[in-house]
């Protein structure tokens, strides 16, 4: 592989339908057609539709060089065309089987739909309810988090990830997201060892054992340091501690914003300090 098409496969876009018609009609338009086709982009989020996931990547077959094919992803939060009610409200039911038949459920109606991957499950331990994201987790408890996040990681992915309908799961946010002062979104956590190892870490380390193969990581700062730029959480715990051995994504425009919190100075430095951090994949933001 040239080291462009290395890049490429760890390039994320966020497309939608407009990427499978025949024309383009900006430039824009056609560079971002022109790098899916050529094998610059490895996964594709908000592509939906088996009859369009299907086109892209009949596309990227016959004109990439390589001609790997494309990871199609999508955020199946709590449901796909059945709605089913949010993680927060599942939780409260204590029922595992249950949350694993939905988490089931969504995925065969997920991978149907040519998807093949989802943003789930958000297992973010959260004791403030200032933070709007609390509908996507299991609550505040880090034992019930802990068995919710693994059926949950379950009935996505099933026993057999070749299956027609099974899709991989991602386990987010890597880590302390929930914990957010003020529980205001994309805002710094700072917590204590005992609180980030006894009531944090423990739903992400349950994932890892049920065989989740994605991890996301945050938008938050944790103790000073944006965790998409934290070797100490993806590298020292996840990947050597626990022995991860998929990959981590960035989450949306994490990667950039690192400059925001005066952690980066420029995109490529921003680049340079994800992937040291042992960030795997790319939003489209990170695109070189």
């Amino acid at each position: 592989m040239t080291l462009e098409e290395k890049i490429g496969q760890l390039n994320q876009y966020s497309v939608g339908e407009e990427m499978t018609g025949p024309n383009q009609n900006n430039d824009y338009s056609k560079q971002r057609y022109n790098q899916l086709i050529n094998g610059s982009v490895g996964s594709v989020l908000n592509l939906l539709g088996a009859e369009n996931t299907r086109l892209v990547q009949q596309q990227v077959i016959e004109n990439s060089r390589l001609k790997i094919p494309l990871i199609f992803a999508y955020d199946v939060i709590h449901g796909y065309k059945t709605i089913f009610p949010i993680p927060l409200a599942e939780s409260c039911s204590w029922d595992l089987k249950l949350m694993e038949k939905t988490a089931k459920a969504s995925a065969a109606e997920a991978a149907a739909s040519g998807i093949q991957w989802t943003f789930a499950p958000m297992i973010d331990v959260s004791r403030d309810a200032r933070w709007g994201r609390v509908m996507e987790g299991a609550g505040e408890d880090p034992f019930l988090g802990s068995k919710i996040a693994a059926v949950r990681v379950k009935g996505f992915q099933g026993e057999d990830l070749t299956a027609n309908n099974t899709i991989a799961a991602t386990t987010k946010h890597f880590a302390a997201y929930g914990f957010a002062e003020a529980g205001r979104d994309y805002n710094t956590a700072d917590v204590g060892t005992a609180t980030l190892y006894n009531v944090i870490l423990p739903p992400f380390k349950a994932t890892v054992e049920q065989g989740v193969k994605s991890f996301m990581n945050g938008f938050n700062v944790l103790n000073g340091v944006p965790v998409t730029g934290s070797s100490f959480l993806q590298r020292d715990i996840l990947k050597n501690d626990w022995g991860f051995q998929g990959f981590v994504v960035s989450d949306w425009g994490s990667g950039v914003e690192m400059i925001k919190h005066g952690f980066a100075a420029d995109l490529k430095d921003a680049a340079i300090l994800s992937a040291n951090a042992g960030s795997d994949m790319d939003m489209e933001s990170m695109a070189y």
